[in-house]
């Protein structure tokens, strides 16, 4: 497992770059941490597409697209404190829909959303 920084390590100690990404692309980039947090990097330079996804297991994904690798890996960047922040604030498990709980967590993530729109 090859660590990158504050706890981030490269997924699936690499095996998962080069191969089709969820936004369509290929994996050019992807880190996870800990409780289910994943960023990745997609490109398709022949649509000139990069995306950024951000995740965190049970919560989210979300997709921000770039027309260029630099952005797409600033944006990444930027994201990862963001993501652990969130992260940090829900909890382990997902409450069920009608729990009054449910709500505050949907506002964290939309806040996080909107941020990084």
């Amino acid at each position: 497992m090859s660590t990158t920084s504050e706890g981030w390590t490269q997924t699936a100690d690499g095996s998962t770059l080069g191969q089709p990404g969820p936004e369509g692309g290929v994996i050019a980039r992807d880190e996870s941490a800990a409780r289910g947090v994943r960023l990745l990097v997609e490109e398709d330079p022949s649509r000139t597409f990069y995306s950024v996804t951000a995740m965190i297991a049970d919560w989210m994904a979300h997709a921000r697209f770039f027309d260029n690798r630099a952005d797409a890996d600033r944006a990444f960047e930027e994201m990862k404190p963001a993501l652990m922040e969130l992260a940090a604030k829900l909890p382990e498990v997902r409450p069920p829909p009608a729990d009054p709980e449910t709500w505050r967590n949907g506002a964290l993530l939309s806040a996080f959303v909107t941020h990084f729109a």
